[in-house]
Order: structure tokens, then C-alpha cells, then sequence
């Protein structure tokens, strides 16, 4: 039996999430920029509650961060499964393309109303969710099409055992 839209949700955005995170870490390295979401995240969550214990505010940060990567899958996820697009390289790389612009706007509109948002370079911050972004949708596209494999497998599994289980 295949995993449920939730299931499949659940491990898209987890792995896209992951590793797109990773990769803002990396690229946090080069040129001494704070490009880690959960870390932005942090920070804004801190000076709106700054009663919250340091552990909470990091958590407030990767629960917000994953929360959204968790949207972001179901969206795909919603499309893959009703046929809309195909889950292949090319339309991941254009679903991360979009998916950059809209997280661009998301930190945008979120830095605009937040009474004390993070100095950072915010140029260079909005445009790293581009790649960021590409990088998301790109292994959230792998995550996606490993659980439709494992779907095939365990269908086709499931009928030989039907099959031998009828020649007896």
C-alpha cells in the first residue's frame, strides 16, 4: 500500500526543506552573509518575544521554517498527484524558479511588517531564496518520485503475491 497525500506531503517537505537549508548554510559560508532561514527566523521570533527562552525562539525559527517548507510540498505534492505537471528535473527546476520568486516575496512582505526586522543585506538575502528555492523543489522532486517507485514496487509486489496465491 502507497503513502497518502499527507505521508507524502510530510516527506517531500522534509527532504526539500533539509537540504535546502543545508545549501543556505553553505552559502551563508561564502560571503559571510546570514542566508540560513531558520536562523532569520530566530531572530525575528526574538525581538516580537523576547520573554521566550533561547531554545524556544530556535524553535519558534525551525517550526516556522519547516511549517513553510510543508506548504510548498503540498502544493507540489497537489499537483503532481492530480497530473497537472510532471515530476520530473526540468519542472522541478521551474517549480523552485516560481517557488523562489513567491519566497522572495514571502521575506519581503515579511521584513516590511515585522517592526524589527533583521539587518542584512536583504538584496542579497532575497535573491539567494532563488537558487535556494531550485534547490528545494529539485530534491523535493527526487523525494517525490522515490515514493512513487516504492508505490510501483509494492503494487507490483502485491499482485504476484496474488497471482501465486491463485495457482495454489
Amino acid at each position: 500500500m502507497g503513502m497518502n497525500r499527507i505521508e507524502k506531503t510530510l516527506v517531500v517537505g522534509a527532504v526539500g526543506t533539509t537540504v535546502m537549508t543545508a545549501f543556505s548554510a553553505l552559502m551563508s559560508l561564502l560571503p559571510k552573509e546570514e542566508f540560513r532561514e531558520p536562523d532569520q527566523l530566530k531572530k525575528m521570533v526574538a525581538r516580537l518575544l523576547p520573554f521566550l527562552s533561547s531554545k524556544g525562539k530556535t524553535m519558534a525559527g525551525w517550526a516556522a521554517h519547516y511549517g513553510m517548507g510543508m506548504l510548498f510540498a503540498a502544493a507540489y505534492v497537489d499537483l503532481w498527484e492530480n497530473g497537472k505537471i510532471k515530476a520530473d528535473f526540468k519542472t522541478g527546476l521551474v517549480l523552485g524558479g516560481v517557488s523562489g520568486v513567491v519566497g522572495m516575496l514571502i521575506w519581503r512582505a515579511s521584513f516590511w511588517l515585522h517592526p524589527f526586522p533583521p539587518n542584512n543585506r536583504k538584496l542579497d538575502f532575497y535573491l539567494q531564496r532563488i537558487p535556494a528555492h531550485i534547490v528545494f523543489a529539485v530534491f523535493a522532486t527526487i523525494a517525490y518520485r522515490s515514493s512513487k517507485r516504492m508505490e510501483e514496487r509494492s503494487a507490483t509486489a502485491d499482485t504476484e503475491k496474488e497471482i501465486i496465491r491463485r495457482s495454489r
